[in-house]
């Protein structure tokens, strides 16, 4: 599929993926495309800011190459290593043989033959389909060298294999870089991309999400259950519910047929909304009660 032309292209080719978002989070993405920029996600964990890659994915029907991020990750981790087994018994073969010289020997080793390619260098590859779409998911989770590292990577579109020299991606891939804001990630990378704070939605735009991602769910408990998670948020949490976390209760909630939302039923699927104990022990009881009185009211006054 050809780009986007325009920002209702992008939220439309987004929409018919069941990912919803606003102007703003349509227009950043219309830019990156435009422009060939990274864009650099940033908000709470659960928000939609993996989503999107993937529906940018399959909107354009582009391949999905994700690099999960985390404490420790090395250049050589997200690029490339040496089939190392490999390698060994192709020595010993020839060691048996004596059928290579030396330099023979050595040049197919390091050849792409025993090339391991990890996502970066995938990225820089040729694709017939048009260039990838490169997920450098929760990019907060690594340390700084590796932020020094993608410089290279993101500002040339390359990565160097000194056995094999420099690889130069023919068409940019389509980057995607996301943060759950844990630590701050540096300037410097953040000046090479484009950038958007996701935030929670609103009440209108949480249905509209709820409603593309569980259409089997009526009317009402939808909007039961998006009150409920727009009211939590408010509350003194560790870890406020995200959008994933509203969806997967509601279809929980279809999974028991459940019609209408009461304490009970609140009670045995916190699992589902909350992920911390001290959370889920401060809902029990009479403050999910509480909650659930409030949410109902609001909603027939509505």
């Amino acid at each position: 599929m050809t780009q986007p032309a325009t920002i209702d292209d992008v939220q439309k080719m987004l929409s018919d993926q069941g990912y919803v978002c606003g102007r703003a989070l349509g227009t950043v993405v219309f830019l990156s495309l435009k422009l060939g920029r990274p864009l650099f996600l940033e908000g709470e964990a659960g928000v939609g800011k993996t989503e999107i890659a993937k529906a940018l994915a399959s909107g354009l029907n582009r391949r999905l190459i994700r690099l999960q991020c985390y404490e420790g990750l090395d250049a050589a981790s997200a690029v490339y290593e040496w089939n190392f087994p490999a390698q060994m018994i192709a020595i010993r073969t020839a060691e048996a043989s004596q059928s290579s010289s030396r330099e023979a020997l050595q040049a197919e080793l390091f050849s792409d033959t025993y090339l391991v390619e990890r996502p970066l260098l995938q990225a820089m590859r040729p694709d017939p389909n048009g260039a990838p779409v490169l997920l450098i998911d929760e990019l907060d989770r690594t340390d700084e060298p590796f932020e020094a590292f993608l410089l290279e990577a993101l500002s040339d579109f390359q990565v160097t294999i000194p056995e094999l020299g420099t690889i130069h991606a023919p068409e940019p891939p389509i980057v995607i870089l996301t943060s759950n804001r844990t630590r701050e990630v540096h300037d410097a990378l953040k000046r090479r991309c484009l950038y958007h704070w996701v935030d929670y939605p609103d009440f209108e735009r949480e249905m509209e999400i709820l409603t593309a991602q569980a259409p089997q769910a009526a009317e009402a408990l939808s909007r039961e259950v998006v009150a409920f998670v727009q009211a939590l948020r408010t509350e003194d949490l560790f870890k406020k519910p995200g959008v994933a976390e509203t969806i997967d209760w509601a279809k929980c909630l279809l999974a028991l047929d459940v019609v209408t939302l009461s304490p009970e039923v609140i009670a045995d699927t916190l699992g589902a909304i909350l992920k911390y104990q001290d959370d889920i022990q401060k809902l029990q009881g009479s403050e999910a009660k509480r909650i659930l009185d409030t949410v109902k009211s609001s909603l027939a006054v509505a």
